[in-house]
């Protein structure tokens, strides 16, 4: 069942945003966002213990050691959506969503198109550039 949603997701955003890098379980791509400024996520295909699978939907906030990261704990504590975590020193916001029967629309692109607005808007907050 998860193997035709995965699908269902890599299709959704191959068909609105330009895939950067791809892989079996992952794919990196970019949005556009607000003033010209753009904004990469990655979707990772994650095995759940229960035998679930989910999708991880996760964008770049900046460096670790050269954000105010206490900061970014506080900011992602207001979001809808997603929490902070830093992996390999990048400061992300991430965001999961179960594959069993997920309505693409409601269920990865509403939750996608928050986080990024959200990484985006603390990228500029935190460390004023658009690396990611």
């Amino acid at each position: 069942m998860a193997d035709g949603v995965w699908t269902d997701v890599i299709n959704y955003v191959r068909l609105r945003y330009e895939v950067l890098e791809e892989r079996d379980t992952w794919l990196r791509f970019r949005l556009g966002t607000e003033g010209g400024r753009t904004q990469q996520v990655t979707v990772h295909l994650l095995p759940g213990q229960d035998g679930t699978h989910w999708a991880e939907i996760s964008s770049a906030v900046g460096r670790a050691d050269k954000i105010d990261l206490r900061r970014l704990l506080e900011l992602a504590g207001t979001a809808e959506v997603g929490g902070a975590a830093v992996v390999d020193g990048v400061a992300l916001i991430k965001h999961t969503v179960p594959l069993g029967s997920l309505d693409i629309r409601e269920e990865f692109a509403r939750p996608l198109e928050s986080l990024v607005a959200r990484a985006d808007a603390f990228e500029h907050q935190l460390g004023g550039g658009d690396e990611f």
